[in-house]
């Protein structure tokens, strides 16, 4: 007796959680955004965000510092005129990467270790959306270049 109770009441709850998935719009919706699952389970938006700077953010000349620090970028937007030289220091012990995804110019970095750097000219004028590929969701930058 007992055991038909319990495949009894197995056999409610699996349809009632068979009916429980199948309610809810029938309409499927997509979305560019990639995610990806963490640790815990959890979905994280994994496609990069790529700020503008303000429109007072100076703009800067000769060689300009970007910091990768704390798996970010500092600062992560930037205004420089042509012909400037853009620095990236990797300070975290992980490895990174500055590499171009849009805009006028186009540049990937080898790896980058803790201490080391890499540097690009801007010669064209225009917006540079770069990331470091290791990273995108939080290493995302903007390089607006200006005559």
């Amino acid at each position: 007796m007992r055991k038909g109770l319990l495949l009894g009441a197995l056999i409610g709850c699996s349809a009632l959680l068979l009916f429980a998935a199948g309610c809810g719009s029938s309409s499927s919706s997509s979305s560019t955004a990639a995610s990806t699952s963490t640790s815990s389970g959890l979905k994280t938006d994994s496609t990069p965000k790529y700020a503008a700077p303000a429109s007072s953010t100076p703009v800067q000349s000769g060689t300009v510092q970007i910091a990768y620090r704390n798996i970010a970028i500092n600062p992560d937007t930037i205004r420089v005129k042509v012909g400037s030289t853009i620095k990236w220091t990797d300070y975290d012990d992980v490895t990174h990467n500055v590499t171009s995804q849009s805009g006028p110019a186009h540049f990937a970095s080898a790896n980058l270790t803790e201490g080391s750097t890499f540097s690009y000219k801007v010669t064209k004028p225009g917006i540079i959306h770069y990331e470091c590929t290791y990273h995108p969701a939080s290493m995302n930058g903007t390089i607006e270049v200006v005559k």
